[in-house]
């Protein structure tokens, strides 16, 4: 009796799919999933044209895809040709792993309780054991974080693939071989791409023979690029080290250059904006920042404006600097680092893009553009500089006068929203509120330039005082904030360098920050 309402099942079965044998599939239809995707061990599912074996009474595994859909057991219903099909699950992305903005609250009794550290700074003692660590320490989180070794990486030609990193190897050159601080390795389709690493900390400044050896080196033994790691910033056509590059080889060697502020720059990136894919890449690149920012480390970016920066303030005072002086280019080349290490650590703290603003026409050359700044410091006395802050309404701009030893920083914002010139007033000094009460506001009048200005502290009471008195269009309005400058060439808190990074962060977290906050 079983057998003969099974071949009943299978005869209707025919008939319905409307084909002449038994168990074909209608054209151009695809065969039926195992329903919901399932998780495999490594993290993903399998793909919809999957099966999973079943396991038959004897305990050997079945393959449903291959011996088809069991038959009806007797005395039960064969499920209806057109059943709707299980709904499967969304497929998400993973999710990142960042740090939580607010630390945990600690477990030490006190404040002297040190926490245990994976690479503590606190027993470096000469600048060999800072470089040895600092080598040691970055190379091997970028070999166990990818995200961090590729961004590190990616812009020196290097492929994605598997990273190893050494520390200290021995390579032959000449009759004294020589040992490079660190070698970084990627392999991808059996090919491997070689960099060498010089490595310089606490301001140490690179030796160009030195550089020029491991280029010797790494030319005649098809590695890809050197790149050297310090505290200083490179410039677009002003290179750190002149080395000389033999053309007549035909396997061409470059040579990169690594800030000490670039590699915080995107670890903050990653634990703090965009994320890791693994909870213990998160606490290693913690680790990694702590140990970078610590004071013994010497890996804190560029802290010295060089040793032309006195004189040429003494000559602005004094006003003796005169122009095609090299002093002040040289001042100029400083200033523009400073720049770029202040839009580094600023897009760091921030999880946005900042960028220096050059206005210039595109292709034109750095050094002549330089001296043409240098030109204007010896004659105004003044260094002037542009940020672009993503998201932001305006650019931020800040000025360094070096005859009144004052730092200003400002934004021009235009005037928002219609309505009445008063309106727009009153809209803006309610967005400040929580400005500070020196912040200088400017009107700008179009056709005229700058119109009317005031202190917050006098605009409050009455903002119609910005407004100019014959009725002319406004376009914006500029904010100021004013800051005395340090004098110092050095990162000290008395420090010029120290006294714009402040200058900086006052203003974009108490006026710039709040601009385009909603009206309450």
């Amino acid at each position: 009796r079983a057998g003969t309402e099974r071949a009943g099942t299978e005869r209707a079965g025919t008939e319905r799919a409307g084909t002449g044998r038994v168990g074909a599939e209608p054209e151009g239809s695809a065969p039926e999933g195992p329903g919901p995707d399932v998780e495999v061990p490594g993290g993903g599912s399998t793909a919809p044209s999957a099966r999973v074996p079943a396991q038959s009474r004897d305990g050997h595994a079945v393959d449903r895809a291959a011996t088809g859909p069991e038959p009806a057991k007797p005395g039960t219903a064969a499920a209806p040709a057109d059943a709707p099909k299980s709904a499967r699950r969304p497929r998400t992305a993973k999710k990142k792993v960042t740090l939580p903005r607010t630390a945990k609250k600690s477990l030490a009794d006190n404040d002297t309780w040190r926490t245990a550290r994976l690479f503590p700074g606190s027993a470096l003692k000469s600048d060999r054991e800072r470089e040895t660590r600092a080598t040691s320490v970055v190379l091997s989180v970028m070999a166990q974080v990818p995200e961090f070794g590729r961004r590190l990486t990616a812009a020196f030609g290097a492929p994605a693939g598997r990273m190893e990193t050494f520390t200290e190897v021995t390579l032959p050159h000449g009759e004294s071989p020589r040992r490079p601080d660190g070698v970084i390795r990627v392999e991808r389709a059996g090919k491997l791409w070689t960099a060498l690493v010089e490595t310089k900390t606490n301001g140490n400044a690179l030796k160009p023979d030195q550089v020029q050896a491991y280029m010797d080196i790494a030319a005649r033994r098809g590695y890809e690029a050197v790149i050297t790691l310090s505290n200083d910033v490179a410039l677009e056509g002003s290179p750190l080290v002149d080395v000389r590059i033999d053309r007549r080889r035909k396997h061409k060697v470059a040579l990169w250059h690594l800030s000490w502020a670039e590699v915080v720059h995107q670890a903050q990136m990653l634990i703090r904006h965009e994320g890791v894919g693994d909870a213990a890449h998160a606490w290693l690149l913690q680790e990694l920042l702590h140990y970078l920012q610590h004071e013994n480390s010497g890996c804190h970016g560029f802290q010295n404006m060089g040793a032309a920066w006195v004189p040429v303030r003494r000559g602005i005072d004094e006003e003796t600097l005169c122009q095609g002086d090299a002093r002040a280019l040289e001042v100029i080349e400083n200033w523009e680092r400073l720049v770029r290490q202040v839009c580094l650590r600023l897009g760091g703290e921030l999880g946005q893009k900042v960028l220096p603003v050059q206005r210039t026409r595109r292709g034109a050359d750095p050094g002549a553009r330089r001296t043409e700044l240098a030109d204007h410091l010896c004659e105004q006395g003044r260094l002037n500089a542009e940020i672009r802050i993503e998201g932001t309404p305006g650019v931020l701009g800040i000025t360094a006068d070096l005859r009144t030893g004052k730092l200003r920083t400002s934004i021009e914002v235009p005037a928002e929203g219609a309505g009445y010139p008063l309106a727009r007033a009153k809209r803006l000094v309610r967005r400040l509120s929580d400005a500070p009460a020196d912040l200088h506001i400017e009107t700008l009048v179009d056709g005229r330039g700058p119109g009317p200005r005031g202190t917050l502290e006098r605009l409050r009471p009455e903002p119609a005082d910005i407004l100019p008195k014959d009725g002319a269009q406004i376009t914006g309005f500029r904010l100021s904030l004013f800051k005395g400058m340090g004098a110092g060439r050095g990162s000290a808190e008395t420090g010029f360098i120290r006294s714009v990074d402040d200058a900086v962060d006052r203003f974009h977290a108490q006026v710039v920050a709040h601009v385009d906050a909603p009206v309450v």
